[in-house]
């Protein structure tokens, strides 16, 4: 086993396993078999166990190492190597070699280091001789308790003995069982090998397609999220709260290539986890997405985000520990240049260092390429307007909070307050996203439960979502969407309706639809979202947020900005 396991070889075949010896609970004579399959991931293929040992007792210690014992054929009776039948059930039943090799590769995938094990019966030719073999084990065990045999040398004297009685016999038989086993044996290492070829041919293709597929980029944070709703919409601190807390998965980057990945496209996700359990729940929950650009670290935590809401929905308290962030460097960004400077669109989000952002803001500017930031929050969404990295932007979905603090980064004035009115919020957006709208080309600015306000190119009374190759004086404007109405109780979290708004109006964009269209996705996003304890829900589809199936909108109000 120790061999084989070394060697890469998956399958090995014996003739009987060790096991717990007769009177082991008292003298705790175990053959060492058992205990190294508890700890060597190899399947083993035999004819069970000998009935001069406790076959119960050794049943029951191979669970106790977490090992999986299946019998092979059309009985789960556990054999007992010259009988088919030993009064004792295995765990698990495989028919044929397929079964087999489906059972070992799910087992192996699981990591542990436990084996498993293949109780073969012996053949129906020999099942005969095996009785009377069986016979002269039972008289070979009661002539060694009469004679005081003990210790190690019961083993050799039965087995000489019981060569003695059934005249070779047993030889025979031991020897057909050998050629049994390794039959079997080979035909479920052939199965397992065909198994495990198609599955790489499979992820080779797959991989193919995605390099192929993958003209977006997506960079930034990637979370493990922890949400606790209270009961009400008033959380005393202090004391505990009654509510509900359910983990899901996050961060800014990851929910919009996660939206992306269900809405049809195939974003490149570049991002950082650590190496430990936290990381290995994100990639089981991301398989549907992209994340051959996601770096795991040793010795590093994956960022983890705990919200406190309240019933409503709204974010009462977070915490977050998102050091790890900062090793989305630019030293491991660069690595993807040529996906980046191929790229449709590059996505970006306010987790990212400066360095990294400035980074992909100037091959943006050698390459032509389209990048949307997205702030994360208003004390991360100054990074690119550190530099004159943010003229390199084509798009940006700030908060109003957010806005205003791009502008007084650049040293634009900014409202000592933020308004409360409807109208006052639409003036103020508008009179904030003027100015940047010298370079970028166009802002989604979310507002919240009023809605989204579109500031970019005037295009005979609507918005241009798609950028020019070229720098022109042009004219500007805004389209004003409502909210889509949504009720507290059908609230569940407010945390990923921006980013999904975010990721199905860009898959509109990539599919060239018109703006309305893009919006209107993105607000239908938003709202499933909210309705799910997911920051993307899982029920987000293209048919879901078809603009089609949900005729009855208001329109939007198209605004002058010059």
């Amino acid at each position: 086993m120790i061999a084989a396991h070394r060697a890469g070889i998956p399958v090995f075949v014996t003739g009987g396993i060790g096991g717990v010896h007769q009177d082991g609970e008292n003298s705790l004579d175990i053959s060492a078999d058992l205990t190294e399959l508890g700890r060597t991931p190899i399947a083993v293929v035999s004819a069970g166990v000998k009935s001069i040992l406790d076959i119960g007792r050794t049943l029951e210690f191979l669970e106790t190492q977490g090992v999986c014992v299946a019998t092979y054929g059309s009985s789960k009776e556990f054999p007992a190597f010259f009988s088919p039948q030993s009064g004792f059930n295995s765990p698990h039943q495989v028919c044929n070699p397929e079964e087999a090799a489906e059972l070992i590769a799910s087992t192996l995938s699981l990591g542990l280091q436990s084996g498993v094990v293949f109780a073969v019966p012996i053949p129906a030719e020999q099942a005969a001789a095996g009785q009377e073999i069986e016979e002269a084990i039972q008289a070979a065990v009661e002539e060694a308790s009469d004679k005081g045999i003990t210790g190690r040398a019961v083993t050799p004297f039965i087995l000489q003995k019981v060569n003695e009685l059934t005249k070779g016999k047993s030889l025979q038989a031991n020897i057909a069982l050998i050629h049994n086993n390794a039959k079997v044996g080979s035909q479920i290492a052939c199965a397992l090998s065909k198994r495990q070829n198609e599955k790489s041919r499979s992820t080779t293709k797959r991989k193919e397609n995605l390099d192929k597929r993958s003209n977006i980029v997506v960079i930034g944070g990637i979370n493990v999220d922890f949400i606790a709703k209270g009961k009400t919409d008033v959380l005393l601190s202090g004391q505990t709260n009654p509510g509900s807390v359910c983990q899901s998965f996050g961060g800014v980057g990851r929910n919009i290539a996660d939206a992306l990945s269900r809405l049809g496209q195939n974003p490149l996700f570049i991002s950082a986890t650590g190496a430990d359990s936290h990381s290995e729940a994100v990639f089981s929950y991301c398989k549907h997405m992209n994340t051959s650009g996601v770096v795991k670290l040793k010795e590093r935590s994956t960022a983890t985000y705990c919200a406190v809401i309240t019933a409503s929905g709204e974010l009462s308290l977070g915490l977050g520990d998102m050091d790890i962030h900062q090793e989305i460097t630019e030293q491991y960004v660069s690595q993807f240049e040529n996906q980046l400077s191929c790229s449709t669109l590059v996505c970006l989000d306010g987790n990212l260092p400066d360095t990294t952002i400035n980074y992909v803001c100037s091959l943006a500017e050698k390459h032509n390429i389209n990048v949307w930031y997205e702030p994360t929050d208003s004390d991360k969404a100054n990074k690119p307007f550190l530099s004159e990295a943010w003229k390199s932007l084509s798009f940006a979905s700030p908060n109003l909070a957010e806005l205003c603090t791009m502008n007084k980064t650049l040293g634009f004035p900014v409202p000592q307050a933020l308004p409360d009115s409807l109208d006052e919020v639409l003036d103020v957006a508008m009179a904030l996203s003027r100015p940047l709208l010298q370079h970028i080309h166009c802002l989604v600015v979310t507002l919240g439960a009023y809605g989204v306000l579109i500031c970019g190119e005037n295009k005979a009374g609507s918005i241009n979502l798609h950028p020019r190759k070229w720098k022109i004086k042009r004219q500007v404007g805004a389209l004003y969407y409502p909210a889509l109405n949504v009720t507290a109780k059908e609230t569940v979290n407010v945390s990923g309706a921006g980013d999904s708004l975010t990721g199905a109006l860009i898959a509109g964009m990539l599919q060239d639809r018109d703006i309305d269209s893009c919006v209107r996705m993105g607000l239908l996003a938003a709202r499933l979202s909210l309705a799910s304890a997911h920051p993307i829900a899982p029920s987000l589809t293209i048919d879901a947020i078809d603009p089609k199936k949900h005729p009855n909108w208001t329109r939007p109000t198209f605004i002058k900005m010059n």
